[in-house]
């Protein structure tokens, strides 16, 4: 048995495979994201931990004592501060968080090369212009800084003692030099930092070390060995097989994600694409990245009174598409690919006397699958070919939805079984890897597929004029930038 564990922004996520691949147990517990000021986004790295060790005790015990070995995946980007007792210094500043647009200016600024080095644009999301808010207006914090941390690196190390990380994760922190697959000592000094200030860097299929003994008996499992994991979305993508170059995934989670593993370095960071490492070794990846995908489903529904996704998802199907002229911006924590906009917030358009609760629920599911099919064009822009994705997340129970995300993109939709499980999923592959070994190819294989949804004719006739006005709505909600 394998046991991957996945930090997510909403929750933790547990789930353990047998040898033949197949789920033998799961467990989940809930996080919560603290807002205090606008456009910020943190949560507390001892909540990490008190939901990793819940996730991990919902497991039936007897399967817990056959783990062999445990794989991390997390969400990116996060700046875990810690001092010298490795004890966090203030809350970790998340991967959604808006407040360092001005330090990225500042970065693109001093470091010319920097999209160069990193195959990306500077975005508050990431770790690195983070760390320069904090130097400006925490600074007794900053002094005391002696490691950052990404999330599932600080839970990896309350459960092996040591300070590592993936490529994958990595990347997404504007340190890394990505073609060379190392840290940048460019990048981290413009910082004011150094190696010595973050972790040592593997493999997503590298061991990292072994779980602590207390750990092992609070958990019921043997001192086993951790890989080093992924980013979310690599191993959400190692967890269903897209490990070959030109393979492709929709991940619809709190954030949407397109993903393409490719075989090089291959950036676009004019159309604000991520180019990082993928968790496995000698590949790379691209993503198109928007920030509020299932989140909006969410949102949505408590705005409505819906009791959940399910029925927002049901009364939407009853306005049906493209029947209305409401429009939605779903940028409820700003945007990346393509606008790179921190500071522009969502927005309904259209609204008229006949607008409802199911008119509304229509437009919030048409507008997320626009802004991807905006990031499906940024992709295609930098070279990249996609002719079918397969679909992971929360946001694959739909088959509804995907029928409208399918005619945005024209593109066929593979639903695999299992494919609601993510990251979780890859990272327990990559545990495998780490303790086995093997080809990746062999291990991390595509589930089979439960369905396909291919684009609809008429529903792409119907909605494209619907995206062209949600496109030409975009900069009459953009606030102007004062940097």
């Amino acid at each position: 048995m394998f046991l991957g564990i996945d930090i997510g922004t909403s929750g933790v996520k547990a789930v353990v495979l047998d040898e033949a691949g197949a789920v033998a147990g799961q467990g989940t517990a809930p996080l919560t994201v603290q807002r205090p000021q606008p456009r910020w986004s943190e949560q507390d790295p001892e909540a990490w931990w008190h939901a990793t060790t819940a996730a991990v005790l919902t497991i039936d015990p007897t399967v817990r004592r056959l783990i062999r070995g445990v794989g991390l995946a997390g969400q990116m980007h996060g700046a875990t501060l810690l001092g010298a007792d490795d004890r966090p210094l203030r809350p970790a500043i998340l991967w959604n968080d808006g407040r360092s647009d001005r330090e990225c200016l500042e970065l693109e600024t001093s470091i010319p090369s920097l999209r160069e080095i990193t195959g990306n644009i500077a975005m508050p999301g990431f770790t690195a212009p983070k760390l320069l808010w904090v130097r400006k207006n925490e600074p007794d914090v900053f002094k005391q800084v002696r490691t950052v941390l990404l999330p599932k690196d600080y839970v990896r190390l309350r459960m092996t003692g040591g300070k590592a990380s993936d490529l994958s994760d990595a990347s997404g922190t504007l340190w890394v030099d990505v073609a060379a697959r190392r840290w940048s000592d460019t990048v981290l000094a413009a910082t004011d930092l150094d190696e010595r200030a973050v972790p040592r860097l593997f493999e997503g299929t590298e061991q990292t070390g072994t779980l602590r003994p207390d750990v092992a008996e609070q958990w019921g499992i043997p001192a086993v060995p951790v890989a080093a994991g992924g980013g979310d979305n690599a191993a959400g993508a190692a967890g269903v097989g897209v490990v070959r170059p030109g393979n492709a995934l929709l991940s619809l989670g709190t954030s949407g994600v397109i993903f393409v593993a490719t075989d090089q370095f291959r950036p676009n960071p004019a159309r604000a694409v991520h180019a990082f490492c993928h968790c496995l070794p000698q590949l790379w990846h691209q993503m198109s990245v928007h920030l509020s995908a299932a989140s909006c489903i969410d949102w949505a529904a408590r705005l409505t009174g819906a009791s959940g996704a399910a029925e927002l998802f049901a009364r939407a199907e009853t306005a049906g598409p493209g029947n209305r002229g409401e429009i939605f911006l779903p940028y409820l924590s700003g945007e990346r690919t393509p606008h790179n906009d921190a500071r522009v917030r969502g927005a309904f358009l259209g609204l008229d006397n006949d607008t409802d609760p199911a008119t509304l629920s229509q437009a919030v599911l048409e507008g997320v699958a626009f802004a991807l099919a905006d990031g499906l064009d940024a992709l295609r822009d930098a070279g990249t070919s996609i002719d079918r994705l397969s679909v992971i997340g929360g946001g694959a129970r739909s088959g509804y939805w995907g029928r409208i995300i399918a005619a945005a993109f024209e593109v066929p939709l593979v639903y695999l079984q299992g494919g609601e499980v993510g990251p979780a999923l890859g990272a327990a592959r990559l545990a495998q890897l780490a303790v086995e070994g093997g080809a990746p190819v062999d291990i991390c294989v595509a589930p089979p597929i439960a369905r396909q949804i291919d684009p609809e004719p008429l529903l792409i006739e119907r909605l494209a004029p619907r995206r062209a006005a949600f496109r030409d709505a975009y900069p009459r909600i953009t606030p102007k930038k004062e940097l």
